[in-house]
């Protein structure tokens, strides 16, 4: 068995620390500074990887490319079956006329304003998606609707990229914080609440934050009475669920809550006209149609998104994830690694679901195509655009997810930990950017609390600090790494013109990814020392 070392380079916190980041900040310099397609990028990541896990931390090549294969084929199944079939439910509506529907919709019942749109979509409709969907398809779908709305592509997946942080930590309802419990032995609801609290000025302040960077102060002035009503109904809905009913529920009703509350609070308020931010005409007419195209209602625009919200729920409440799943010990690596901060044996358990979240969302495609009655013609389209779109991301968060195992089960993760929870009276500040790391690394807040949320509440433990505020801060932390993930940009790319273009996009999230770590770091700061 493999024994992890902790501090591999001659007990030196510093050099170990800078060598365990070094697949990071070589993916990081790769996308964002030399703006190497992500593919490249996280390639350059894994080979930096392999040399450090085997020629520093001393992992067998076999364990090396055994953990490697593990974290890829967790990437296909669940990560990207998810992502790929939002895509293709995305498609299908997008065959079927119902996307132009749901533009046309938006269009018809909104203010002709752009400010407007990007906040009711950006944020309110895109929250929506991400808590049945996630993996990044709420971005990709989002963005691809505010294109259509004469957003220039990069801006569009920017700010939504942005507003996707809120609503990470209660996603695909409420796993995050299933598995954070699972794992810390917390209590669920508990940890569900902290959670909230701690989001909840962000939900706020993101809309306010996003409008200044795409339209300046002077529209926030214009616009505030409908920013905090996008923003507070999604926190107060959010604290309000995940204390008093559940958290798996807080993020699926906060962003509905949110969505219904800024489109009727529009109706009897309309901000001042500003010809600068109105939606050019080429923009607000209808997609021309061939013949044989469906040219019905706008509000049939809303079908695929309601059948995928109504089946997730109901595929979560009757748990049909569970049928037929299958634990299957990854062979040749399943407890041949010894996991010194733990010290406990590392499994290595793949969990084969093929009644998963994605098989659900697939069944919302084929629902929405029955609704819609598809021709057999366009549902091949649908299928054979889906594939277009998604083999270059299959691949990149293949390599993402391959090098977040590989740093996992060679320690190296476990060195970056080691060191933060090594801060002492810092701790508190630091806390929150080791769940922004594993985020950042797998693009998943589940994946990032099964990494460090143990670790958190042991530093706590050893700190004399509250070990539920610190779990729930690897998780509200791990959120602001969302914006910045490989895999999160790549998906969100696969729709636009922008593919091959992720270290771009990456260079203009990754300051404001930072900036809002470290406000939530401030925060619990604040509520360790002060409120405590």
């Amino acid at each position: 068995m493999f024994t992890q070392p902790l501090v591999p380079v001659g007990n030196n916190l510093v050099l170990s620390f800078v060598l365990a980041a070094s697949p990071i900040i070589v993916t990081l310099i790769l996308m964002g500074v030399l703006r190497r397609p992500a593919w490249q990028a996280t390639l350059g990541g894994l080979i930096i990887g392999l040399v450090m896990a085997i020629g520093v931390w001393g992992l067998p090549a076999q364990l090396a490319f055994a953990s490697v294969s593990n974290g890829m084929v967790f990437s296909v199944l669940p990560v990207m079956w998810i992502a790929l079939s939002a895509l293709f439910l995305f498609n299908i509506a997008m065959q079927t006329g119902r996307f132009d529907a749901f533009r046309m919709w938006i269009i018809t019942h909104l203010p002709n304003d752009r400010r407007v749109m990007l906040v009711v979509l950006g944020f309110c409709f895109s929250a929506a998606l991400e808590g049945v969907a996630g993996f990044g398809t709420p971005v990709a779908i989002t963005s691809a609707l505010l294109i259509m709305l004469g957003f220039p592509a990069l801006e569009a997946l920017t700010y939504v990229l942005i507003f996707n942080s809120a609503p990470v930590a209660f996603g695909g309802l409420g796993i995050p914080v299933t598995v954070l419990a699972s794992i810390t032995g917390l209590p669920a609801n508990t940890l569900g609440s902290t959670i909230s609290l701690q989001l909840a000025p962000f939900a706020c302040l993101i809309p306010f934050y996003v409008m200044v960077l795409y339209a300046g102060w002077r529209s926030v002035k214009q616009l505030w009475p409908v920013l905090l009503v996008a923003g507070g109904s999604f926190a107060l809905t959010m604290v309000t669920v995940a204390t008093f009913i559940t958290y798996s529920l807080s993020n699926v009703l906060s962003s509905s809550i949110s969505l219904i509350a800024t489109i009727l609070f529009l109706k009897v308020w309309k901000p001042a006209t500003d010809p600068a931010y109105a939606i050019d005409d080429k923009h607000l007419a209808q997609a021309p149609t061939k013949a044989g195209d469906w040219n019905g209602p706008h509000w049939q625009g809303w079908i695929p998104w309601i059948i995928v919200i109504v089946v997730v729920i109901a595929w979560d409440s009757l748990h049909i994830a569970k049928i037929g799943a299958t634990p299957v010990h990854w062979p040749g690596l399943d407890k041949q690694v010894f996991i010194s901060l733990y010290q406990k044996p590392y499994a290595a358990i793949w969990n084969f679901e093929p009644l998963g979240t994605g098989t659900a969302i697939l069944v919302s495609a084929l629902l929405t195509a029955l609704a819609t009655g598809i021709s057999g013609q366009k549902f091949m389209a649908a299928v054979k655009i889906t594939a277009k779109q998604g083999w270059l991301a299959v691949i990149t968060v293949a390599l993402t997810i391959g090098l977040a195992f590989l740093m996992n089960y060679s320690g190296m993760t476990y060195t970056l930990g080691y060191v933060v929870a090594s801060t002492g009276v810092m701790f508190p500040l630091v806390s929150v950017f080791l769940g922004w790391i594993a985020v950042f690394l797998t693009g998943s807040d589940t994946s990032g609390n099964a990494l460090f949320g143990n670790l958190q509440v042991a530093a706590a433990h050893q700190l004399s600090l509250d070990p539920v505020l610190f779990a729930s801060a690897n998780s509200a932390g791990g959120v602001m790494g969302k914006m910045i993930s490989p895999q999160n940009i790549t998906t969100g790319v696969a729709v636009t013109s922008l593919k091959g273009q992720e270290g771009t996009v990456l260079a203009r999230t990754f300051k404001h990814s930072i900036f809002l770590t470290l406000l939530m770091g401030l925060l619990v700061v604040f509520q360790q020392y002060v409120l405590h």
